[in-house]
């Protein structure tokens, strides 16, 4: 693992891919890495004309790429089961769950949830339920989902999942992110129960430079804020070259196992993928179970696959 990069990719000839929010940032990096070694790739994104451009852009670089756009809201639940009904392959390798709002005002899905929550966690949550026939009939598939170093500022509140009582965006946020880790660690503990053939492991970018920064900042408004994100970008931040190395090797790497979280070496925040810290309460049992049923109320969605 020390060094590793993205040349360290195994080949990924025969596998099909699904990456979310793969236009811009780490997903665009995480698409085209595994389309370079070989990869079937879906970039699952909400905006169509960003999608095709980043096919097209992928395609510029990586000329042997073979690449899609598939149409995917994650704050749509049904745009969600569209994009899952409409998934031709009868086998997916590989799913990213990437795609995620930070720290925007407060707002509500079109399905009623909080936007972070709904779009980071239930979205995802969704989607994977949905393609679970296929991963599950997929030997050695991984589902792979990308949470952030900042998951430790917040617990999830099981009784305020959608942060009516109070919203503080951070906190918000922070609670999106530790779902995403107990969603694995619980997905993890029910594909362990089938002896699928599937693993469940989550990642982090570190503080790496995306528009994910900015986004919120400009959306309001605030161009003082948006001008001291791209600050952050410019002197602290890595690359996203090198902030989607651990999804690429939570991916790809043999090493990776269920459950596991991985992250840049150097202090959580840059460096060499490498397995990273994470808070205790992502590691709950009765908390990842409490959540997991809460998220099939919410969303109806029930992964029937994994009860069989």
């Amino acid at each position: 693992m020390p060094g590793w990069t993205a040349h360290d990719i195994p080949d990924q000839s025969g596998r099909v891919a699904v990456v979310t929010g793969a236009n811009s940032g780490l997903g665009y990096v995480t698409a085209r890495e595994l389309a370079r070694k070989g990869a079937r790739v879906v970039l699952a994104c909400r905006n169509e004309a960003r999608g095709r451009e980043a096919v097209d852009r992928i395609g510029a670089e990586v000329p042997v790429a073979r690449v899609e756009f598939g149409r995917l809201d994650l704050g749509d639940l049904a745009s969600v089961r569209d994009f899952a009904e409409g998934f031709s392959y009868d086998r997916l390798d590989l799913l990213v769950n990437n795609a995620g709002v930070m720290a925007p005002p407060y707002g509500t899905t079109a399905d009623g949830f909080e936007t972070q929550f709904g779009v980071n966690h239930l979205g995802h949550f969704a989607l994977a339920g949905l393609l679970a026939p296929t991963l599950l009939a997929t030997p050695g598939a991984r589902i792979v989902t990308v949470s952030s170093m900042m998951h430790a500022l917040a617990n999830i509140d099981i009784n305020d999942l959608n942060s009516e009582r109070r919203y503080r965006r951070w906190i918000a946020y922070a609670r999106s992110k530790t779902a995403n880790l107990l969603f694995t660690h619980e997905l993890a503990r029910r594909l362990a129960a089938t002896e699928a053939d599937v693993v469940a492991a989550a990642a982090h970018p570190g503080y790496a430079a995306t528009n994910l920064q900015t986004a919120g900042p400009r959306a309001e408004g605030r161009r003082g804020a948006e001008r001291l994100m791209e600050a952050g970008n410019r002197v602290l931040a890595q690359p996203a070259e090198a902030g989607a190395l651990p999804t690429l090797y939570a991916a790809t790497a043999p090493g990776a196992r269920p459950d596991s979280f991985f992250g840049p070496s150097f202090a959580m925040w840059r460096g060499a993928p490498a397995p990273s810290w994470r808070a205790s309460w992502t590691l709950n049992d009765e908390a990842g179970a409490r959540l997991w049923d809460a998220s099939e109320q919410l969303t109806g969605v029930t992964y029937d696959a994994l009860k069989a």
